[in-house]
């Protein structure tokens, strides 16, 4: 029984189990869809259950050979949220009088679609990244309310009896502004700015400047700024991972392995910084840095 825990680790970190459950989970997804169509509920309804139940015993399998690889501490299966998402997911299923719901059966095997997140790890990093760019991305949106109001204030003074339509209160305003970030209704505004005088050009082109450009490139910095520490940290989780299963096994190659990829993860990081570093020498001493004639 002593070989079990690591038996199931390297089973739950095989490539052919992965691409199993990746296989159950998209079925699921399928089944889920083909449920939506009353004509396959009436000629296939049975069938269609029957796949639900096969696909939960299947999950219920990989949960238990996952929290085994973690014996004898299978509390350390519960520091990963992906595993605790997991588990709520699963365990939801037996929850009595859940089958007895019909809609909220249908959106705990919805949840289960989610579940092909923590299969695949550029899926991960994106996730990870979305979530640690939102108080980021939540500052600029109070600053786009803050700009939006402020030009909707103004856009109400310019245009509030030319366009009352569209400028009659600072919300209509607001709310023009804010279909004009996309830059879908820009000549229209331009157009009708226009009849009342040139200098209105101004007002168009700044707010597109500010709000089109400037802050949907701040976006994209804290978006990427965000994805940098995702990559970081999955790479970690990762790592922490095989780690765990190297110390499970006698096999020294899984120990080498932990370290040459630690190795190459600092070599990365390193010359990352080394072209930083010259990007910003270059940049304050262009004089320094010219490129050598050819013989």
């Amino acid at each position: 029984m002593g070989d079990l825990p690591a038996r199931c680790a390297r089973i739950a970190e095989s490539r052919p189990f992965t691409i199993g459950i990746f296989g159950v989970i998209l079925a699921n997804a399928v089944v889920l869809g083909l449920e939506t169509y009353d004509g396959v509920i009436e000629d296939a309804g049975g069938l269609l259950t029957v796949l639900n139940e096969v696909f939960l015993a299947i999950f219920v399998v990989e949960l238990v050979i996952r929290i085994t690889a973690f014996a004898p501490r299978p509390q350390d299966f519960f520091r990963s949220g992906w595993n605790v998402f997991d588990f709520v997911v699963i365990g939801a299923s037996f929850v009595p009088g859940l089958r007895d719901n019909s809609t909220l059966l249908r959106l705990v095997r919805l949840a289960r679609i989610v579940r092909v997140v923590r299969l695949l790890p550029d899926l991960r990093v994106l996730v990870t990244a979305v979530g640690r760019s939102l108080p980021g991305v939540a500052s600029l949106g109070v600053l786009t309310v803050l700009l939006l109001y402020v030009y909707g204030i103004g856009g109400w003074l310019i245009f509030d009896t030319h366009d009352p339509e569209r400028y009659g209160t600072v919300g209509d305003a607001m709310l023009t502004l804010f279909v004009m970030l996309t830059l879908e209704n820009l000549p229209q505004n331009i157009d009708m700015g226009l009849e009342l005088s040139g200098w209105t050009v101004l007002y168009f082109l700044s707010f597109t400047l500010i709000a089109a450009f400037l802050l949907f490139n701040l976006l994209i910095g804290v978006v990427i700024n965000s994805l940098e520490e995702a990559r970081e940290i999955e790479f970690r989780r990762e790592q922490a991972a095989r780690r765990e299963l190297a110390a499970a096994t006698e096999d020294v190659e899984d120990d080498r392995r932990v370290v040459l990829l630690d190795h190459v993860h600092d070599l990365r990081l390193a010359l990352e910084r080394i072209e930083h570093e010259a990007k910003e020498l270059a940049a304050e001493r262009p004089d320094r840095v010219r490129p050598r004639s050819g013989s």
